[in-house]
Formats: C-alpha cells, sequence, structure tokens
C-alpha cells in the first residue's frame, strides 16, 4: 500500500454514469479523499458509503472532493448511489488497474482492501488509514481531514 509521501498514482477511470473521472483533474480543485472498498450493496461497504454521505456537506464546506473506488461495473455503481442517495463520485474499475497502483489488491489477488487515501493538490498522499473491518475508521480519518483542511 502506498504511504504518507508518495505521488499518488494518476488514473482515469468511469463514473457511476459513464463519464472519464481523471485524478490529476479533480487535484485541481483541491484536495481528495479517495477510497477503495471492495463492493457496492455489501453491508461493510454500504454502511462506509452512507457514513460519508452523513458527512458530506462537511466535506465540501472544507473544500474536499471524496471519490470511491472498487471493481463493479459504472451500472452497479449508479445502482448503488441513487439507492443510498450518495452525493459523491463512484468509479467502475474492473481490471483493478488503481487497486494495484495504490497496493490495495486484496490477498492473492482477490477483491479489495479497505482503504482511504488523502491527497493534496501536489499529488502527494497526506494520510492514509487501512481498515479491512473497522470500517468507523474511514470516516473517522475524513473528519480528521476536514478539521485539518478548516
Amino acid at each position: 500500500m502506498l504511504k504518507v509521501g508518495d505521488s499518488a498514482p494518476d488514473f482515469t477511470l468511469p463514473d457511476q454514469d459513464g463519464n472519464p473521472v481523471r485524478l490529476s483533474t479533480l487535484l485541481s480543485n483541491g484536495p481528495v479523499v479517495l477510497y477503495f472498498y471492495p463492493a457496492d450493496f455489501t453491508p461493510g461497504c454500504t454502511k462506509e458509503a452512507c457514513d460519508l454521505r452523513d458527512i458530506h456537506q462537511e466535506i465540501a464546506a472544507a473544500g474536499l472532493t471524496v471519490v470511491g473506488v472498487s471493481p463493479q461495473d459504472a451500472q452497479s455503481h449508479r445502482r448503488f448511489a441513487e439507492r443510498y442517495d450518495l452525493p459523491f463520485t463512484l468509479v467502475a474499475d474492473p481490471d483493478k488497474t488503481a487497486v494495484r497502483a495504490y497496493g490495495v489488491d486484496g490477498p492473492l489477488g482477490l477483491g479489495v482492501r479497505r482503504a482511504t487515501f488523502l491527497i493534496g493538490t501536489d499529488g502527494e498522499i497526506e494520510d492514509t488509514v487501512l481498515a479491512d473491518l473497522w470500517i468507523g475508521r474511514h470516516a473517522e480519518f475524513v473528519r480528521n481531514a476536514v478539521a485539518a483542511a478548516r
């Protein structure tokens, strides 16, 4: 897994509407909270997404952009975002291009580790958290990033 001080690998992946999303373009608007999650509609991933949804106004007010990444396709992401009223971008990474670049591929290449990165506008990773089972740590991580950005 990438660590603090590493350069965040750029990527271009389709969002839940099929539109290309490029990390470097997002960073031109401010820091990015990039979170990797295993799968849409699973209990843990739903809780994590809804936790971020519930604090999204604070996140946006702090000038941060949230982007979720998992291997499901854009259609799955669209259904997930619509069902849970998610106000942030989800990108599809079925080939695990970004997953592997960030070092969050699961053991033996199966699945995806639950990891969150705070990426500064310079493209450098400012902070990270890896917590596969402690889902609440990701929302706490984002709350800390919001506090630091204010």
